[in-house]
C-alpha cells in the first residue's frame, strides 16, 4: 500500500491566483525588512530607501525572466525541473536542492525573529529562553498547517497577507504627514560604498518571491503562475517601498539601532501608543508567512520532486493519501529548523550572519541555473513558446537584467567575506560527491521532465 501511495498519489491543484499571490508577497518579507532593515538604513543613510527599490526592481526582472518558462512547466520540482531538462541532472539537481536548502536555512532565523517579535507582547515573561520556546511553539503550528493540507496553509497565508498589506499601507498613507523632509538632505553619508552595500541586504529582505514556481504541480490554472509572479512582485515593490520612505522621514538615519525594528519607532509618531502594538504584529505576520508558505512549503515540494525523480531517498517522495501533502519533507524541515532555533540561543550570529549569507549563496545559485534556463527554453523549444498563454515581453531584456542583478549581489555580499564564498564552494562540492555517489540513472522514471507538453 505505501508503495503505490509513493508512486501513484499526485498533490491536489487547488490554489488559485489568489493564494499564489500570497504565496510570493508573505514569502519576500520577514525579518529582513523588520528587524534589520536598520542595519541597510545604517550603511547607505537615506539612500537605503533607493538601494532596497533597485533590489526589488532586480527581483521582478528575476520574476518576469522566469515566468515564461513557469506556465510552459508548471511542476513541483520549479527551476530544478526546468534546468535538468536544458543542462543536465547535476545542475537541476543543484538548481533545486539549493533553493530548498536556502529556505530550511532561513527557518532557523526567521523563526527565532518570529519568537523575538511574540515576546514583546508578553513583557511579564522575561529571559531570553522564552524567545526560543515562543520560536518552537509556532514553527510546530505552521508544520502542522502543512502537514493538514494545502488548502487550509494557503488560505491562512493568503489571510495573513491581506492584513499585513493592509498595516504596511496604513503606515505609509498615515505616516505622510509626519515626515520631516530635512532628514532625507543628507543622501548619502557613507558615499556610494555605502549605497551599493545596502543593495544585497535589500536583496535579502526580498529573497523568497520565486517559491511560486514550486506550485506548479498545485495550482489549478497554470496561467496563473506568470500573473502571480509579477503582480507578487509589484505589489511588494510599492508597499514596501512606500513604508521605508515614511520610516526615514520619520526618524533620522543616525538615530536608527538594530537593537528593535525602526518601524516599531515610527508607528509610535504615527499611531501614538498603539502604533508599537500595531507595527509588531505586523511584522508577526511577516516572519510568520515566510516560515509557514516559505519554508515549509517551497522546500518541501522541491525535495517531494527530487524524491521522486531519484535524487533524493524515496522517504521525501512520500504523500499523505488524504491530505496529499509530503509529510516526511516537511517534518524534516521542522527538525533542522528547531535545531537551528537552538543553535540560535546559544550562537545567534551563526544563524544570522553566517546563514544568512550561505542562504543568499544558495539562492543566486539556483537563481543563475534557473535563468539560464529559462533563456535556452525560449531559444530551444520554440514551438512550445508559441502555444503559450503568456509570453515574455521585450526578451532578452528581462533575463539579462536578472543576471546583471545576480552578479551585483554576488559582489556586494561576498566582496567582504570570502571564507563565507568558500564554504559555500565546499558545500556544493559535498552536494556533488552525494549526488555521483546517491543518484542512480534508472531510479529517475515518472520525472515532471517526462511529462512536458
Amino acid at each position: 500500500m505505501a508503495k503505490v501511495q509513493l508512486l501513484e498519489i499526485e498533490p491536489i491543484r487547488n490554489l488559485k491566483f489568489r493564494h499564489l499571490w500570497a504565496l510570493g508577497v508573505g514569502a519576500v518579507v520577514g525579518d529582513g525588512i523588520f528587524l534589520l532593515i536598520g542595519e541597510g538604513i545604517a550603511t547607505a543613510g537615506p539612500s537605503a530607501i533607493l538601494a532596497y527599490f533597485i533590489a526589488g526592481l532586480f527581483q521582478l526582472f528575476l520574476m518576469v525572466a522566469l515566468a515564461e518558462i513557469a506556465i510552459g512547466m508548471p511542476f513541483a520540482g520549479g527551476m530544478s525541473v526546468w534546468v535538468e531538462r536544458f543542462l543536465g541532472k547535476w545542475w537541476g539537481f543543484l538548481s533545486g536542492f539549493a533553493f530548498a536548502a536556502g529556505w530550511v536555512l532561513a527557518g532557523g532565523g526567521v523563526s527565532m525573529a518570529l519568537g523575538t517579535i511574540t515576546s514583546w507582547f508578553f513583557p511579564q515573561l522575561t529571559g531570553k529562553i522564552w524567545t526560543t520556546v515562543f520560536a518552537l511553539i509556532f514553527l510546530s503550528i505552521f508544520a502542522l498547517l502543512n502537514i493538514y493540507g494545502t488548502s487550509i496553509a494557503a488560505k491562512t497565508q493568503l489571510y495573513l497577507v491581506l492584513a499585513l498589506t493592509a498595516g504596511m499601507m496604513l503606515f505609509a498613507l498615515f505616516g505622510l504627514k509626519d515626515i520631516d523632509i530635512n532628514n532625507f538632505k543628507e543622501w548619502m553619508p557613507h558615499g556610494t560604498s555605502g549605497f551599493l552595500s545596502a543593495i544585497p541586504l535589500g536583496t535579502y529582505a526580498y529573497l523568497g518571491a520565486v517559491s511560486i514556481v514550486t506550485a506548479g504541480s498545485e495550482v489549478v490554472n497554470p496561467r496563473d503562475l506568470p500573473r502571480a509572479l509579477v503582480w507578487s512582485s509589484v505589489t511588494f515593490l510599492i508597499i514596501y517601498s512606500a513604508a521605508q520612505f515614511v520610516l526615514q522621514g520619520i526618524i533620522p538615519w543616525d538615530q536608527v539601532t538594530m537593537d528593535s525594528s525602526p518601524f516599531t519607532e515610527a508607528a509610535n509618531v504615527v499611531f501614538g501608543y498603539a502604533g508599537a502594538f500595531i507595527i509588531n504584529l505586523v511584522a508577526w505576520i511577516a516572519a510568520a508567512t515566510c516560515i509557514l508558505m516559505g519554508t515549509f512549503y517551497t522546500a518541501s515540494r522541491i525535495f517531494f520532486s527530487q524524491a521522486r525523480r531519484g535524487y533524493l531517498p524515496k522517504f521525501f517522495g512520500y504523500l499523505n493519501p488524504k491530505t496529499r501533502t509530503p509529510v516526511h519533507g516537511i517534518v524534516f524541515i521542522w527538525i533542522c529548523s528547531a535545531v537551528f532555533i537552538l543553535i540560535g540561543s546559544v550562537n545567534p550570529d551563526l544563524i544570522y550572519v553566517e546563514f544568512s549569507l550561505q542562504l543568499t549563496f544558495a539562492w543566486i545559485v539556483s537563481w543563475t541555473l534557473a535563468v539560464i534556463a529559462a533563456i535556452l527554453y525560449r531559444k530551444k523549444c520554440k514551438d512550445e513558446v508559441e502555444k503559450l498563454a503568456w509570453k515574455q515581453p521585450l526578451f532578452p531584456l528581462f533575463p539579462i537584467l536578472g543576471l546583471v542583478g545576480i552578479c551585483i549581489i554576488f559582489y556586494g555580499t561576498f566582496l567582504g567575506t570570502p571564507m563565507t564564498l568558500v564554504r559555500g564552494l565546499i558545500g556544493v562540492v559535498a552536494l556533488f560527491i552525494f549526488y555521483k555517489i546517491y543518484y542512480k540513472p534508472e531510479q529517475n522514471k515518472g520525472s515532471d521532465q517526462e511529462k512536458v507538453i
